[in-house]
């Protein structure tokens, strides 16, 4: 089982990273996809005059305030275009794929935090309206059945809180809570940088191999939305994930190439 998940910000290549997945889905890999979509997300907020929020925690997280009405915008592009965009190439391409919010089947479930502490103007505030979380519980079953009948799961946030409220969940995070659910061989984590930079954005500079256990020591080097995806490495390889892969979503066969040791190797 290999679990991937590809980020959403410009320049990815979902035709790319399709085509890659298609083939080796038809050659009898067990795989599971999921996606994000915070650029689009960003684009559409903008267009419908209601503009991404985004705070910083007191430990240097940065992560998008979600009030309702920007939960209501992200549902529509991640579950809406974003999903079933993948979802109509993997199609095209001969993959019998079925596109799922965590929502749905509470395929992802977490508690729901109402409020979040954000370091504003140098003074920690606290943000309340809040709709996020982070998952806690993953619906094997129901993957299962999605898996043992020939289909291609293609998974995105939001997920369900435990009274059953959509709650904005990070996708790398969710993406390392299905793997060490699932028992998975490996967990890859693609963006729109070949992995992690440790003078970033000098793509030169980057970092071929991280230890299993002296994962967190690597998080400085992490910039923005890569500590989320340095944590969840963290997470997925505590959890008994063997591998861990940063790789780059930008062109050629990205799932091949980081199974091949492009990237960040974590193990």
């Amino acid at each position: 089982m290999i679990v991937v998940k590809v980020g959403g910000s410009a320049g990815i290549d979902y035709d790319a990273v399709c085509v890659d997945l298609a083939g080796r889905w038809r050659a009898g890999e067990r795989l599971i996809l999921v996606h994000g979509g915070s650029g689009e997300t960003n684009r559409v907020a903008e267009a419908l005059g209601h503009p991404p929020r985004f705070v910083t925690s007191p430990s240097g997280y940065t992560s998008r305030f979600t009030d309702r009405q920007t939960l209501e915008i992200f549902e529509m592009v991640y579950c809406g275009k974003m999903n079933k965009g993948i979802v109509e190439r993997l199609q095209r391409l001969g993959v019998n794929a079925v596109g799922l919010s965590g929502l749905d089947g509470r395929i992802f479930e977490g508690r729901h935090k109402d409020s979040v502490r954000a370091v504003e103007n140098g003074k920690v505030k606290v943000l309340r309206g809040d709709h996020t979380g982070t998952v806690e519980r993953v619906n094997t079953g129901l993957l299962d059945l999605l898996l043992g009948a020939g289909y291609l799961p293609v998974l995105t946030p939001p997920a369900s809180s435990y009274d059953g409220v959509a709650i904005n969940v990070d996708g790398d995070r969710a993406a390392a809570a299905l793997a060490v659910a699932l028992k998975a061989d490996a967990l890859l984590l693609l963006s729109n940088v070949p992995g992690l930079l440790r003078a970033y954005p000098d793509e030169s500079s980057l970092i071929r191999q991280i230890p299993a256990n002296d994962v967190e020591q690597y998080l400085d080097f992490a910039q923005d939305r890569m500590k989320k995806k340095v944590l969840g490495a963290a997470e997925a390889v505590q959890g008994g994930v063997r591998r861990v892969i940063f790789g780059d979503a930008r062109a050629g066969q990205p799932i091949t190439a980081a199974l091949n040791g492009a990237g960040t190797v974590v193990s």
